[in-house]
């Protein structure tokens, strides 16, 4: 069976998340385009744009461990969405050691905690969930390297 297309993957990725939104209210689709552009402006692969497209899939419910499993995709964009679905319960190191330890991986988390960052998406949020966030994405930094 083929591969699925970068504009396959883009089209699955909105389909998924169709009915959800991010923190302010905001269609969550706008995340996933400004993490899958911010890849390729960092000069990432097609397959690393396709794991931008898919990085919340599973995390957040739009699609299962069992679909990507099953998925036809290549093996690096699996291992990237895996490598970059939180587990609950678990601490900040354990998931960023297994970005730092996935080819490819931490492109796309760079982008992500980019457009989650972005002074503008935070302004609308309240003081103490502005404030919390802004304080994990600083300590995420932190655990992959990735200065400012």
């Amino acid at each position: 069976m083929p591969h699925l297309t970068l504009a396959e993957v883009e089209t699955l990725a909105r389909e998924a998340h169709a009915t959800q939104t991010d923190k302010a209210g905001r269609p969550y689709t706008e995340h996933l385009s400004a993490v899958a552009e911010g890849v390729r402006a960092r000069g990432g692969s097609d397959e690393q744009i396709a794991a931008a497209w898919l990085h919340d899939a599973v995390e957040d419910d739009a699609l299962s461990r069992e679909w990507l499993a099953a998925a036809p995709l290549p093996r690096p964009v699996k291992d990237m969405v895996l490598a970059l679905t939180k587990v609950t319960g678990e601490d900040l190191r354990t998931y960023t050691a297994r970005i730092l330890a996935t080819p490819g991986a931490l492109v796309v988390k760079e982008s992500d905690l980019a457009h989650n960052a972005d002074p503008a998406r935070l302004a609308v949020l309240d003081e103490p969930t502005r404030t919390r966030l802004t304080e994990k994405y600083a300590t995420v930094r932190h655990l992959l390297g990735l200065t400012r």
